[in-house]
């Protein structure tokens, strides 16, 4: 169990069972895990509900969870179980949005200051992550989650940062450009993308104030997947690039536009309707495409080869107010 867990007190047993996995506790909530499933339990009406999950989707979905503080609005697991940032606390929730669940009362949501959460989610990863397995790459980059029973760890995996920048990648200060020197070598995928720098010629006297990079680059870099990294902030403006391959592995519930650039290849996204899971677009963007994900749906993506996407957060913290008391409207124009 890492420090940070150790000190929010986070609830969890020896080896749970003759797999070696533990089990931990947080709130009326129950992780255990064997050789091949997550189960995750809740009392409710003074029964035990039980819901299970292929242990890869599961620690790819809290991989990117806790990666992301949770990021904006809902982190949904499946149709069962994830979370809601609440900016400060986070809901844990199973059943609540689904609605044979939710309809029947046997749902369950439970509110938890974030580093309580976060830390139990971590020592989670901690644990049920086996060593080769890597919960943020793509399947040709890792091993299998199902190695039977506890086998060793991926410590340098799961306590990976992601990149953020307080302006832009390569000024001073800021995050430095993704090299062979620093370890990052161009991704399988992206072997024909030009590593050439652009050339700035600034007029004397505007020498520090003028910035160039090439973001295909830096993109090519990358060794996750699914994992929007801070390449640019303007005000409350960030640019958030990142490189998808096979699965979104969550199902994110926005809590404002969000709004998608797709730089190369190809994404299939299917889009729900965030409070009932039911059909709402379905969707193949290309290069060139944007589209806008409202605020009021769930989506996930879905990408046959490593592609490139550009996500454009809006920042400003009383959007999901706004939103959710109607003072704006869930998509950013009608037609």
């Amino acid at each position: 169990m890492s420090t940070a867990a150790a000190k929010v007190g986070v609830n969890a047993s020896a080896a749970s069972n003759e797999t070696g996995y533990r089990t931990f506790k947080l709130g009326s909530f129950t992780f255990r895990r064997d050789e091949y499933f997550a189960h995750i339990d809740w009392t409710v009406k003074g029964k035990t509900m039980t819901h299970i999950m292929s242990a890869d989707a599961f620690l790819t979905a809290m991989m990117r969870d806790v990666a992301w503080g949770f990021f904006y609005g809902w982190v949904n697991f499946d149709s069962m179980i994830g979370t809601r940032n609440r900016y400060g606390k986070v809901d844990m929730y199973a059943g609540r949005y689904a609605p044979a669940y939710h309809e029947r009362g046997l749902d369950l949501v439970e509110q938890f200051e974030t580093p309580e959460i976060l830390a139990t989610f971590k020592a989670i990863l901690a644990d049920w992550t086996n060593e080769g397995f890597d919960p943020f790459a793509a399947p040709e980059e890792t091993g299998k989650a199902w190695v039977g029973k506890k086998r060793g760890n991926n410590d340098a995996a799961i306590d990976r940062q992601r990149q953020s920048c307080k302006r832009m990648p390569g000024l001073p200060g800021d995050a430095e450009l993704r090299t062979d020197a620093n370890g990052y070598p161009v991704n399988r995928a992206f072997a024909d993308v030009t590593q050439e720098e652009p050339v700035v010629n600034a007029a004397p006297g505007f020498e520090n104030e003028i910035h160039a990079m090439n973001l295909f680059a830096y993109l090519s870099r990358s060794d996750v997947t699914w994992n929007p990294s801070v390449s640019s902030v303007c005000g409350r403006s960030l640019f958030c690039p990142t490189t998808e391959e096979y699965i979104l592995p969550i199902k994110h519930g926005n809590d404002r536009v969000e709004w998608f650039v797709q730089f190369s290849d190809e994404i299939e996204w299917e889009v729900e309707d965030k409070e009932t899971g039911l059909p709402r677009a379905k969707l193949t963007m290309k290069p060139g495409d944007v589209a806008a994900m409202p605020a009021d749906i769930r989506h996930q993506g879905f990408s046959r080869k490593r592609s490139m996407l550009l996500v454009w957060e809006n920042a400003t913290p009383e959007l999901p107010d706004m939103y959710e008391t109607g003072k704006l409207k869930p998509y950013p124009v009608e037609f």
